[in-house]
């Protein structure tokens, strides 16, 4: 396992494992087969709705706590000092541990600042051992780790090899802040696994396209967490630490960059005006009450 050192001295992996549409009823299951093929850091949110059943696959597994960097985010609608707060120290119950190695905001809406220093308050009492954002563009992050009083340590962000983010990886080492994937392979989007410069590359190291796509994150210096419900790949992603890319094949993928989302932009007004949409139609299903 190949692992960075964030801004405050915290050691992460560089490869873990990400449960988002992994459903609650085979979350402890494909949990406890990442832990057992060596996985080591678990990433979840409060609205994946499968807190419990990962800290239920933890305690299982009897891999020492202090062995797994967990991961979990706050949801917009717990945003604010006291609600977010509230609603991490319910994560923390879901996921039965008395701290987290990382807690990020999820997203880049509503009072994100109030959110903010909830968590820098969780950090000073040691309850969380690391803070961080998610889907924050290079202005809203430059934005609050200018004025807030702790600068984000981590920014999840979607990084593909169709949307590569090299204008925000660039922003992110400015200000000391290690970037980390979701949908590392894209959900294959686009034909993504069966690209002809991915699956060359892959032919020359005796491995598919996904692990070359694995590696080239790593040496980027961009921390993944590709999900798998199949145990077999879960294996074959772990298994990237053992080859390299030349500089000319990472200059070939360099070359596949679109330079746009596969899914969508934050900072389409459209995509803002569904999540506001999706917030108020969870807290009207969910009767105002907290919501994992």
């Amino acid at each position: 396992m190949e692992y960075t050192t964030l801004s405050n001295g915290v050691k992460m992996p560089m490869l873990g494992y990400g449960v988002y549409q992994v459903s609650p009823q085979e979350c402890e299951r494909c949990v406890l087969d990442a832990l057992g093929a060596g996985y080591r850091l678990l990433d979840t949110a409060q609205s994946y709705f499968n807190e419990a059943q990962v800290g239920s696959a933890i305690r299982k597994s009897g891999v020492p706590r202090e062995d797994i960097f967990l991961t979990t985010k706050v949801w917009v609608e717990h945003y604010g000092q006291q609600a977010a707060r509230a609603s991490v120290l319910d994560s923390m119950e879901k996921l039965g541990v008395d701290y987290l190695d990382l807690v990020l905001l999820h997203q880049p809406f509503a009072d994100y600042y109030g959110a903010w220093r909830a968590l820098e308050e969780l950090y000073d009492e040691g309850l969380v051992r690391a803070i961080g954002v998610s889907n924050f563009y290079p202005d809203r992050l430059v934005d609050l780790a200018s004025f807030a009083r702790i600068r984000p340590m981590v920014d999840q962000v979607e990084i593909h090899p169709y949307h590569q983010q090299a204008e925000a990886i660039q922003w992110m080492k400015k200000y000391g802040v290690q970037p980390e994937a979701w949908a590392p392979f894209g959900e294959g989007r686009g034909g993504l696994f069966s690209d002809p410069a991915l699956t060359d590359i892959g032919r020359r190291h005796g491995r598919t396209a996904a692990q070359v796509m694995l590696r080239w994150h790593l040496q980027r210096g961009v921390a993944v967490i590709p999900k798998s419900v199949h145990l077999e790949r879960m294996r074959e992603n772990l298994d990237v630490f053992d080859f390299s890319l030349s500089e000319e094949e990472m200059e070939s993928i360099a070359a596949l960059d679109k330079k746009q989302s596969a899914f969508f932009s934050h900072q389409d007004p459209n995509m803002v005006e569904w999540f506001v949409e999706m917030v108020e139609q969870r807290r009207h299903r969910q009767g105002g009450s907290k919501a994992e």
